[in-house]
């Protein structure tokens, strides 16, 4: 557009030069010589038309030309077209990525258990495809705002969220995606599949009613209750395992212990130790009838009798 005007700008220029000239040829004497004022004029005039009759796409863009308001179904590529001065007209379509921003616009939906979320903060990134761009200008009033329109997108966003559970509704990387692909849908079935493609859908926020959020903070709060009170219940049956373990290990010592000394005490031996024990006195006790509690002689004669072999025994030991 800036190399058009400055062509123009040099026509207008050539045609104010020719005005010089012909001014200057009516001022002078009949048989000077006169300047070629017609030649000027017809250079002018040329720049001029040639100034107006292209047009430069630039990269990431397409033209859609248009005779006396009638478009025509092809589009142009970009770099060097001509055009009818005055007649025809080349307008520019974007066909990079653009962002079509919702900023302050809420989107009120349902999840797929029924709880009420509000959707904030969305930003859907397309791409018009190059060979749509005559039929877009042909048949989308003002398509640079209405192409992508905010109820599209809730719609999309509404019907994404009515097939996700609580937990991934906030989710991004679930809902995202499911709501790029309604997005897409939603444009695919009003203009055409590939005419625009949606590159990304972006939900900056997504929250829940007052109600809901006290619900889901009981329920963390029952759950953590839950956790705490199962890791000390764990924890009860570990160590009353372990005190059993220690019990039942004690009682296997204590009646091996026994074991082995009911095995090493005999009754000789018990009376051997009597009697290293006694000083030579005859217990002072008598039974009922007058008699001794025990027959000392016999233990004597006993504890003689096996005295060698108890030595002999604990030689061997």
């Amino acid at each position: 557009m800036i190399l058009n005007l400055i062509i123009v700008v040099i026509g207008v220029a050539g045609l104010c030069f020719a005005g010089y000239l012909t001014y200057l040829n009516h001022k002078r004497v009949e048989g000077q010589g006169k300047k070629p004022a017609a030649l000027v004029w017809i250079l002018g005039f040329a720049i001029i038309a040639f100034g107006l009759s292209f047009t430069i796409i630039p990269t990431g863009y397409t033209g859609v030309l248009s005779t006396f308001g009638q478009i025509s179904d092809n589009t142009l590529p970009n770099g060097f077209n001509f055009r009818i001065p005055l007649a025809q007209e080349i307008s520019l379509v974007n066909n990079k990525q653009q962002d079509m921003i919702f900023e302050s616009e809420e989107i009120v939906s349902e999840t797929l258990e029924r709880n009420t979320v509000t959707f904030s903060g969305v930003t859907v990134t397309y791409q018009i495809n190059p060979e749509k761009s005559a039929w877009i200008a042909a048949n989308v009033s003002n398509y640079e705002d209405n192409l992508v329109s905010q109820s599209l997108v809730a719609s999309a966003i509404k019907t994404s969220s009515k097939t996700l559970s609580p937990i991934d509704v906030t989710n991004r990387s679930i809902l995202e995606p499911k709501a790029q692909e309604c997005v897409q849908d939603s444009l695919d079935q009003k203009y055409g599949e590939g005419t625009i493609h949606v590159n990304k859908v972006v939900i900056n926020n997504a929250q829940f009613d007052t109600e809901y959020d006290a619900k889901i903070a009981q329920k963390q709060q029952a759950q953590m209750s839950y956790e705490t009170q199962a890791i000390e219940n764990k924890k009860n049956i570990e160590k009353a395992e372990a005190d059993a373990k220690v019990k039942q290990t004690t009682a296997e010592a204590e009646a091996k212990a026994n074991e082995t000394l009911e095995r090493s005490l005999s009754q000789q031996v018990l009376t051997s130790k009597l009697l290293d024990k006694w000083n030579g006195e005859l217990p002072k006790a008598t039974g009922g009838d007058g008699g001794m509690i025990f027959d000392v002689s016999k233990l004597i004669g006993d504890a003689s009798a096996q005295a060698p072999a108890t030595k002999e025994t604990e030689k061997t030991e």
